[in-house]
């Protein structure tokens, strides 16, 4: 559905503005942390192996390969005249991934529990992938690196609350760390049903609490030309993508294994490894691991909420690329320690240094690449600009299992550092290959 046209130019947005329209990331990363901290954990209370666990998460990076650039595309052709452009997604998403969030941890088993993750990943993509572009139609280009930094300052502190939420609910509320049914303990169980009420109410609020602008008159003019069927745009758009999109790309397909092996592997490694517990002849010592992983899990996350306040000073100091290139090699410094630690207190100046390149992440390459993509073609870019998160995460699916098995014997903390070890090739290269320019 269309409204009127708009023909001026985008205005400047408050504080208050930017942090309605970004609000909503809270929710999502709330819930998806939950996701990404105890997984793996779910599956090996399940019954899975560590070698499977790759495999397992195959899911989530197929929806996204699959769900991100549809979505795009069909929310940069929407337009409702209440709801606008990007924010009936955003409400269809947040009923299905928070409905999800109630299933999850009451998973039988591991099939069970790997099907709703297929499910769950596509409902949260639903509303993720168009958040990206909200941004970028509502700020112009000199406001974009703070929106940015804005929702990277809310998965920081969504992110920080999740981690600790299951050690939360045993410390101060009595939880039971007992598994229910004899497979998920109570305060993971609870947690998820926190995040599932917490993703809705976040993005509800970002809803009713935004606005977005309506179609261009130029945009409307192209509407009424006949369209390329979605496959064809898709193809099409990858085909065409601009210059510094594929060099961006690159950083990313790099960037992202790393991230991915952390999030395989550290929480049960620190459980395993530094804790000697086991998830089922020791499952109170393992969750006991699994809970002081994801508390330094949580500093990661309350770093990432500092320092994201200071990205522009660092933009404006260096420059993006070398700011996007400094925060990846300490990151790298941190997943490589995490190897060679004997005390685990120890693992919060680890995570504190990965919190620095997770706050980068999660902004300066959208920041570097939205004035780079057509305004119309914002949703579809940014759908595709993640296959290079996703097809990554699907090589270390399909393939890291059976690294783990034959070569690394299943030592899960050798994984991460090998994470770390892509953090710091992938910060040379952003250094060599991206550039510095600015949209015309």
């Amino acid at each position: 559905m269309r409204s009127t046209a708009y023909t001026g130019e985008k205005k400047k947005l408050g504080f208050w503005q930017i942090w309605n329209m970004c609000f909503g990331f809270f929710g999502i990363q709330f819930g998806w942390s939950l996701q990404m901290g105890n997984m793996s954990a779910i599956y090996e209370f399940l019954g899975a192996s560590p070698e499977q666990i790759p495999g397992l998460w195959l899911a989530a990076p197929m929806t996204g390969l699959l769900v991100q650039p549809i979505i795009g595309y069909l929310s940069d052709r929407t337009w409702h005249p209440r709801l606008g452009r990007r924010r009936p997604f955003f409400l269809v998403g947040a009923i299905l991934s928070s409905a999800l969030l109630f299933v999850m941890p009451n998973s039988s088993s591991v099939w069970m529990a790997a099907g709703v993750l297929w499910i769950l990943d596509s409902s949260i993509n639903v509303t993720m992938e168009p958040f990206r572009a909200f941004v970028a139609d509502n700020l112009d280009e000199k406001q974009r690196s703070f929106g940015f930094a804005m929702q990277s300052m809310f998965i920081g502190l969504a992110s920080f609350i999740a981690g600790y939420l299951p050690q939360i609910l045993v410390n101060w509320f009595h939880v039971s760390r007992d598994k229910v049914n004899g497979s998920i303990p109570q305060n993971i169980l609870l947690s998820f049903y926190i995040g599932g009420a917490v993703f809705f109410v976040a993005v509800l609020y970002t809803i009713l609490r935004s606005k977005e602008y309506p179609p261009t008159e130029s945009t409307l003019i192209e509407e009424e030309e006949p369209a390329m069927g979605i496959m064809q745009e898709i193809i099409h758009s990858i085909k065409n993508m601009p210059v510094q999109m594929k060099r961006l790309a690159l950083v990313n397909f790099i960037t992202w294994p790393g991230l991915f092996l952390m999030w395989f592997y550290y929480s049960t490694g620190v459980a395993s490894q530094l804790f000697h517990g086991d998830p089922v002849t020791n499952s109170e010592v393992f969750t006991m691991g699994l809970e002081h992983a994801n508390t330094t899990s949580a500093i990661l996350n309350l770093v990432t909420f500092g320092f994201s306040f200071t990205l522009p000073f660092w933009v404006g100091l260096i420059g993006k690329k070398y700011t996007h290139a400094m925060c990846l090699f300490v990151g790298a410094i941190g997943l490589i320690s995490v190897y060679y630690i004997q005390q685990p207190n120890l693992l919060y100046v680890s995570m504190s240094l990965v919190g620095i390149a997770w706050a980068s992440i999660l902004s300066m390459p959208y920041s570097m690449l939205a004035g780079f993509i057509p305004e119309k073609k914002m949703g579809i870019y940014m759908g595709i600009f993640n296959f290079f998160i996703v097809l990554p995460e699907i090589i270390a699916s399909l393939f890291f299992g059976k690294i783990m098995s034959n070569y690394l014997h299943n030592d899960r903390l050798m994984a991460v550092q090998i994470g770390g070890a892509l953090l710091i090739l992938a910060s040379i290269i952003c250094v060599i290959i991206i550039k510095e320019e600015k949209s015309k």
